[in-house]
């Protein structure tokens, strides 16, 4: 039902270093930090939302306290934010760039393995939305400010899409390599042209700042 798990494991290590270079940049433009605050905030960010699926399917302990190769990678994009810091300003688009990748394929790998601890398809594509989502939301929760998914360009969406990719290539018995990365793409796709074209999921009508057409947050 899933990958082998030397494709599995790498591609979490890669969305792991990803969200621990992006949280820890995005720590670094938005809070007044020290060293120790901005690799904190990259590893939250890192590692969150995987712990927080890992507890809910009883995975216990958590991935990402059972193999060190997760602290370094999100310790190291935190170090490497903290050096690059003095850059940061021509780093904007990295730091999207990074963060589409984190959530691509923490959606995909969180959906198939809750899929593999037998959960059924719904609550699947739910937690592999949170496993993208979940460490930059306690992130921008500690920096007091309110979560990127509630407010940014297309985001949870995106997540979701890629979620639902997994869980239908699952069901439907071909899921492998290819149709993981091709359910990262996707969710990575909608995520950059949500940011290219300032796209928005829909506000209730009449609520502030509602511009009279679908697109606002999500």
């Amino acid at each position: 039902m899933t990958f082998e798990p030397p494709v599995l494991l790498a591609l979490d290590l890669t969305g792991t270093f990803a969200f621990g270079l992006n949280g820890a940049l995005t720590a670094v433009r938005t809070a007044q930090l020290d060293v120790v605050g901005v690799v904190a905030l990259g590893m939250i960010t890192a590692l969150g939302g995987g712990t927080i699926r890992d507890v809910l399917i009883d995975s216990l302990p958590p991935a990402t306290f059972r193999d060190w190769r997760y602290f370094a990678l999100a310790a190291a994009g935190g170090v490497i934010a903290f050096a690059l810091s003095r850059r940061l300003h021509r780093l904007e688009t990295p730091i999207v760039v990074l963060d589409a990748i984190g959530l691509s394929v923490f959606a995909v790998i969180g959906a198939s393995k809750a899929l593999a601890f037998g959960l059924g398809i719904g609550p699947s594509v739910l937690l592999g939305m949170v496993t993208g989502v979940g460490g930059g939301t306690i992130r921008d929760t500690l920096v007091r400010r309110i979560p990127s998914v509630l407010h940014s360009d297309l985001y949870a969406i995106p997540a979701l899409v890629g979620a639902a990719i997994t869980v239908t290539a699952v069901r439907l018995g071909f899921y492998g390599l290819p149709a993981a990365l091709g359910a990262a793409a996707v969710c990575f796709l909608i995520r950059m042209i949500g940011v290219r074209y300032d796209l928005k999921a829909p506000r209730p009508p009449g609520a502030a700042g509602h511009r009279g057409s679908p697109g606002d947050d999500a």
